[in-house]
């Protein structure tokens, strides 16, 4: 198995690096870069305004690391009096320990439909809702917390800024070197994949093995033409997970 990774940034090359050390060929090709969103500065006004018992969902680690960055730069720590939320597991814990406070997730489903199923969220009439997050994303959960008599702000914490020179190129040379198996971990990453391979590509990538991190960026893959026993769905997104779902892949293969 020869696997690229698309995760962008140190998470992307610590999965290459766990799976080199279990003998397996890996290329980091990420298709963006992370960088400081415009209306960070904005931050420590906003969650000064909010009232108590407000709630404040980060979508990812970029979003936790840069809002928390911003924060102890101007001398604003987290509120005691605020509720905050994640996605997952591991993002909850991470985001715990970059703000000191407890953080909620849904347990089963660790994604936006997961969150809206939590007890807090069934009476939101006359709260505040921060949600920190990239320029873009996903709009269900402002969207349903909205209709729900919330009072929503998406703050932008980070965005994406995309590799432009010879993407075409450098994903032709991962067909040539033989990759079989791509780990995909956002709607944004697998789109872009696909739009920025060549269309005489397009048969190789279609045939490679595509583990994902959520039931939705598997829809998305069929859609684009992978077969759907082509689509393989890891438990979570952490680098322990994919690395597990890879293996268990090689495992089956033998």
């Amino acid at each position: 198995m020869n696997v690229l990774i698309t995760r962008p940034d140190q998470r992307g090359l610590e999965l290459v690096e766990m799976l080199n050390q279990h003998q397996i060929f890996a290329i980091h090709q990420p298709l963006f870069t992370i960088e400081a969103g415009v209306e960070l500065p904005q931050l420590p006004s906003v969650m000064a305004r909010l009232n108590a018992g407000d709630y404040v969902f980060a979508v990812s680690k970029h979003a936790i690391d840069f809002a928390s960055a911003t924060l102890e730069q101007t001398g604003f720590h987290y509120r005691s009096d605020l509720n905050y939320f994640a996605v997952g597991q591991q993002s909850a814990q991470y985001f715990s320990a970059r703000s000191e406070q407890p953080v909620r997730y849904p347990i089963t489903s660790e994604n936006s439909e997961g969150l809206l199923q939590l007890a807090e969220m069934q009476a939101l009439s006359g709260k505040n809702l921060l949600i920190l997050r990239a320029e873009t994303g996903r709009d269900l959960l402002a969207e349903k917390v909205s209709s729900l008599g919330a009072e929503v702000q998406c703050l932008e914490c980070y965005r994406r800024k995309y590799v432009e020179e010879n993407l075409t190129e450098k994903i032709s040379l991962c067909k040539r070197v033989g990759v079989d198996t791509i780990v995909v971990t956002s709607g944004h990453i697998l789109t872009m994949l696909y739009e920025q391979t060549a269309e005489n590509d397009r048969i190789w990538l279609n045939e490679c093995r595509l583990i994902v991190v959520s039931q939705r960026i598997a829809n998305m893959a069929y859609k684009l033409g992978w077969k759907q026993n082509h689509v393989i769905l890891s438990e979570k997104a952490d680098n322990n997970s994919l690395l597990e779902t890879v293996l268990k892949e090689i495992e089956k293969s033998n």
